[in-house]
Formats: C-alpha cells, sequence, structure tokens
C-alpha cells in the first residue's frame, strides 16, 4: 500500500510541471516545501524515475481530464485523490 504523501507526489509529478522541475533538482526540499510527507526512500525512489516517462505520461491524458485534475487540485490543495 502506498502512502497519501507518496500518492500525492506522483500527482503532483505529473500535474504540476513547476513541482516537477523543483523536485528534480532538489527532491528534499521541494517535498518539504509542498507538504509531503515523503521518507527519504520514497523520496530517493521517486526521484530515480526518468523525467521523460513522466513528460510521457503526462501527455499521454486525455485533454479533458488534465484540465479537471489540475481545476480540482487548485481548488482542493489538501485533497489526495
Amino acid at each position: 500500500m502506498m502512502a497519501a504523501g507518496l500518492e500525492r507526489a506522483l500527482g503532483m509529478l505529473v500535474l504540476d510541471a513547476a513541482f516537477c522541475e523543483r523536485f528534480f533538482l532538489n527532491p528534499s526540499s521541494a517535498t518539504w516545501e509542498a507538504g509531503l510527507p515523503l521518507s527519504p526512500i520514497e523520496a530517493d525512489a521517486l526521484s530515480r524515475v526518468s523525467r521523460l516517462a513522466i513528460a510521457r505520461f503526462r501527455e499521454s491524458l486525455d485533454p479533458s481530464l488534465r484540465g479537471r485534475l489540475r481545476g480540482r487540485r487548485q481548488t482542493d490543495p489538501g485533497s489526495s485523490r
């Protein structure tokens, strides 16, 4: 089972390009600033995911879904779903 912080971090990596950029520059700082409770092991594992893979996944999402998810995150930043 994945922790809520890890689930949120994955979602933010896919849906929030600015967070994704900050994360790959400094995973610990980016997750701390975003209020994501990741263990060092989780942060390390996520930092080894290919940026290209994340970008490809982001682009593979249906545009209407991308917009709906982005809007939900902006209106409800505490939501883990």
